[in-house]
């Protein structure tokens, strides 16, 4: 320990012994380590966040008759998910007669066509394509 720097002595600076009063030191409560672990979810199961639909997707599923079945949207899922470990930003979704255009970062369906609408129609800001 350093002392007497400019005659003040560090050592009323920092006390040696845990202080009581406050509990500082003495391990009431949970570790910084246990609530980091909880507010930042280190430690928890790699369970990824569902796929989402914007609000523009569904409208377009509804309107072009574009329906899918449970299995349908695990498949969608784990093509994104695929896309994502690739670095993809935006990729194209081909399933069968329909399209489905997501922003991979958010996981989110951002619109949704059949074949009649692919025909002829250009993709822009698409950076990846997975024909499922």
């Amino acid at each position: 320990m350093v002392n007497d720097v400019k005659g003040i002595s560090n050592s009323g600076l920092y006390p040696s012994t845990p202080d009581k009063a406050s509990g500082i030191g003495l391990g009431v409560g949970p570790s910084f380590q246990d609530v980091l672990k909880e507010k930042v979810g280190v430690d928890k199961p790699d369970v990824s966040p569902p796929l989402k639909f914007s609000t523009h997707a569904v409208e377009r599923m509804s309107t072009r008759g574009i329906t899918l079945q449970p299995g349908d949207v695990k498949r969608l899922e784990d093509a994104v998910q695929k896309a994502g470990n690739k670095g993809a930003k935006e990729t194209l979704l081909l399933m069968g007669d329909n399209a489905f255009i997501v922003n991979v970062k958010n996981k989110t369906v951002v619109t949704a066509m059949d074949r009649n609408l692919m025909k002829e129609n250009v993709f822009t800001n698409i950076d990846s394509t997975i024909v499922l």
